[in-house]
């Protein structure tokens, strides 16, 4: 009977053993997972920054052209009133 507890003993302890390193496993893949995220959300964050700056440089343009229009009284050409040259043609 002795030798039977001890076996049963050290049956528990070996599957004690497996579970703990299984777990200590999944530990590493879920810590690794979580890293790749993190360095996932960083690279977003950039690229979202990245385009709100584009963004506003877009919209300075316009408002270039707003002051062009307004302060000094500037248009876009008329097609009608463009003049191409050519040349090389005689």
């Amino acid at each position: 009977m002795n030798e039977r507890l001890n076996f049963i003993l050290a049956l528990v302890l070996m599957l004690g053993g497996l579970l703990l390193v299984n777990s200590q496993y999944q530990t590493r893949q879920l810590r690794i997972e979580l890293e790749y995220a993190v360095r996932q959300v960083r690279q977003l964050n950039i690229e979202w920054i990245q385009l709100q700056l584009n963004q506003s440089i877009l919209r300075r343009k316009s408002r270039v052209e707003e002051n062009a229009e307004n302060d000094l009284n500037m248009t876009l050409p008329i097609i009608t009133r463009t003049q191409y040259l050519i040349v090389g043609r005689r």
